[in-house]
């Protein structure tokens, strides 16, 4: 094999740092440079972008570097030394590590045999910053999988979500030893992460001698760089289904780390590099190795809301559409337009995506801004789709299954590092969804313990850990959409809504909506909605809905922009307020089963909505509509069950066959109604002819309408 000679490359490399000019004509890295010898940074890092824009390099030299990186870092920074320029600023020497640079330099190796190899002082002792060389901006990120043999040694961008990260620890760079027979300094350089610590001097003047010197160790003279390591997991739109998520170790080094929490979904370009295995898994593993990226640049996806950056026909669009007097309804409808019906809990979804703004009092207590809701219904009603879709919408969240989630993998797990055998925190799927959604399908098949762990989560929005002798507090900022089926599989009528929800108060008074969603048998609804499915199974694509729904890029975007606004509740709307939350207390305090546990909850609750709907509006104010429109959708969450207690109870059946047959008279717009269609229409809704009987003679007798004698045909008085 012929010697390579990078000679050339490092003139090219100053050649470049020299007299590369950013867009304003002055020299970039020269400047960089100057910093850094004033000690203001502690790392160069060398943007591939630079390269490529630089006239004098050849195409070649840029391919060497992106595919032999780890050799091209040291070749830049040999190049950096013999380019740093002398401080401008006095610096305090307050380290050690200052202090003993200093004697170096003064000194040089006057005490040793430069014929030795081990005695040369290495150019890393002396360097008090870091090279790193930054992948192209524009490049596609891959995926882990994506990552082949071929990448080995080459510059990668991989994107993922940090899943654990371990502490920062020193990692030995250059050992330095003395030897107690002649006196010198011995220096060797670390470039695993093991090394075997050498025992037995090897200067010349010990082998002449004879004499096998002993080296001591100084850990003082010696140089550490600050180390950590990271776990990167593959995105979940990224994993084909049916298969594991793949992981990677990231290793940190220097100025990068501190840099990523677990949670963080990022975007790291490095070095992928095989690493052996040691210790006891090396004689497991046998000639097998493992690969891991050294970082070089680490780029934060902030999958918020808030640093959505608009395109410039998104705003044009949403401005459009923010003028449209109908935008609510168009918004809610283009959820999941496949699914028939659900106008209402729609509706309600829409406004868990836009939510309230977090409130912060001057004292530190907060309050939160997110929704949380529960659809409560009979199998068969979409709850699982509706809440696939509205994932799919957020740009940040979680999907998860009641049977398959332990209250830790919801909050966190403690696990041991296997690196540094300490106890380490990885976090769940509600801390992983911080600043997003947690959807949670088969609430109701959850272990009671585990649910528990979803309570503080709910209200104070952080997830409380003391396990192992760690003791923290993590963010979970999270929404919480939970689908869930009653006690018996289905509703029972005959039972209180109380023992068909099932679930605690305590849980129930966090939630800000609960929908009751009952499959009803009613003919009319039936067939419409036989129909919708009909359609969509046929032509793969929603019937018409009047306008065209809008994507999923389009909601974000709106959505987006519409939680930059923070909604304000103006005084002359308190009293209002007030009053309808008493008048809600007054009627579930009159009832013997109540449907809901009202509590001040209930309040914020109202609060939160009305915010969320002013927000749909762009507007700084809440306006009455607004509370209006949220005391309905309350109202709405436990209409079916309402209508259902009136059916029971069959008090009111006479005025409910009078609106049937009034609305389809308005609908059809006759005056005239046949018994033949009145009873068939009331038969559909589940009521009998003498009940139909009885409710001709009650309405005839106020006058309301008029009965042939004989064959009870139904002439409305136009009042």
């Amino acid at each position: 094999m012929k010697n390579l000679d990078f000679s050339g490359d490092k003139a090219l490399a100053k050649d470049f740092l020299t007299n590369f000019a950013d867009s304003l004509g002055e020299p970039k890295y020269l400047k960089i440079l100057q910093d850094v010898a004033n000690q203001k940074f502690r790392s160069v890092t060398i943007e591939i972008d630079d390269l490529f824009n630089y006239k004098d390099l050849e195409e070649e030299f840029l391919i060497r570097v992106t595919e032999n990186t780890r050799r091209y870092i040291s070749i830049f920074a040999e190049a950096v030394d013999e380019l740093m320029p002398e401080p401008t600023e006095v610096f305090s020497l307050d380290e050690d590590h200052d202090i003993l640079m200093t004697q170096r330099a003064d000194d040089g190796t006057d005490n040793a045999d430069n014929s030795d190899p081990h005695q040369k002082m290495p150019p890393e002792i002396k360097r008090f910053y870091e090279v790193y060389i930054k992948a192209f901006s524009k490049a596609t990120p891959l995926t882990i999988r994506q990552v082949k043999a071929s990448n080995i040694g080459q510059l990668v961008k991989i994107s993922g979500i940090v899943t654990r990260c371990s502490d920062v620890k020193p990692l030995m760079q250059v050992a330095v030893y003395t030897c107690e027979d002649c006196g010198f300094e011995i220096y060797q350089e670390v470039t695993a992460r093991v090394f075997m610590p050498l025992f037995e001097c090897p200067s010349v003047r010990c082998n002449v001698n004879r004499s096998k010197g002993n080296l001591i160790l100084q850990l003082r003279a010696s140089k550490f760089l600050k180390f950590q390591e990271a776990k990167i997991q593959e995105l979940a739109e990224h994993v084909p289904k049916g298969h594991i998520p793949r992981s990677l170790t990231v290793h940190l080094r220097g100025e990068l780390t501190r840099k990523v929490a677990p949670g963080d979904i990022v975007e790291f370009s490095g070095i992928f590099l095989p690493i052996p295995y040691t210790g006891f898994r090396a004689m497991r593993a046998g000639l097998v190795a493992d690969t891991y990226l050294e970082a070089m640049s680490i780029t934060h996806f902030k999958k918020k809301y808030e640093e959505y950056e608009l395109k410039d026909d998104e705003q044009e669009q949403i401005e459009r559409l923010a003028g449209d007097g109908d935008i609510y309804n168009k918004l809610s409808r283009s959820l999941a337009p496949e699914i028939f019906g659900h106008e209402d809990v729609k509706k309600a979804l829409l406004l868990l995506l836009v939510g309230a703004p977090h409130r912060k009092l001057s004292d530190g207590m907060k309050i939160r801004g997110d929704l949380h809701i529960c659809l409560m219904g009979d199998p068969g009603v979409a709850k699982s789709q509706l809440l696939k879709h509205i994932i799919n919408v957020a740009p940040r969240g979680v999907y998860t299954t009641g049977r398959g989630s332990s209250g830790v993998g919801l909050t966190a797990a403690v696990q041991r590092d296997p690196v540094t055998s300490e106890m380490v925190l990885e976090g769940g799927a509600l801390v992983l969804a911080d600043m997003g959604i947690c959807a949670i399908d088969e609430f109701d098949k959850m272990e009671e313990s585990d649910r528990t762990a979803i309570h503080e989560v709910m209200e104070q929005q952080t997830v409380s850990i003391a396990k192992a002798g760690i003791t923290t507090s993590l963010n979970a900022r999270t929404a919480v959409l939970a689908a869930a089926n009653p006690a018996w599989g289905r509703y029972d009528l005959r039972r209180t809504p109380a023992e068909n929800i099932n679930l605690p108060p305590a849980l129930l008074s966090r939630f800000d909506l609960l929908w009751l969603i009952l499959d009803r048998a009613d003919m009319d609804s039936d067939l419409e909605l036989a129909r919708h499915v009909l359609h969509v199974h046929q032509n793969l694509e929603s019937p018409s809905l009047g306008f065209a729904p809008l994507e999923p890029s389009v909601l974000r975007a709106y959505i987006s922009a519409a939680r930059r606004v923070s909604p304000s509740v103006p005084r002359e709307l308190e009293e209002y307020i007030s009053t309808a939350y008493s008048s809600i207390r007054q009627d579930e305090a009159k009832s013997n089963a109540p449907h809901s546990y009202t509590t001040v909850r209930t309040l914020l609750s109202i609060l939160r909505i009305s915010i969320a709907l002013a927000r749909l509006r762009f507007s700084a104010a809440v306006g009455q509509s607004d509370v209006d429109e949220a005391l309905r959708l309350m109202q709405m969450s436990k209409f079916s069950l309402y209508s259902d207690d009136r059916q029971r109870s069959g008090l009111d059946a006479i005025s409910d066959i009078y609106s049937i047959l009034r609305d389809e008279a308005a609908r059809t717009n006759i005056m005239d109604v046949s018994y033949a269609h009145a009873l068939n229409w009331i038969s559909r809704k589940g009521y009998s002819e003498a009940q139909l009987k009885e409710c001709l003679e009650e309405y005839a007798a106020l006058n309301v309408w008029q009965i042939h004698p004989n064959t009870f045909d139904i002439r409305f008085i136009d009042a």
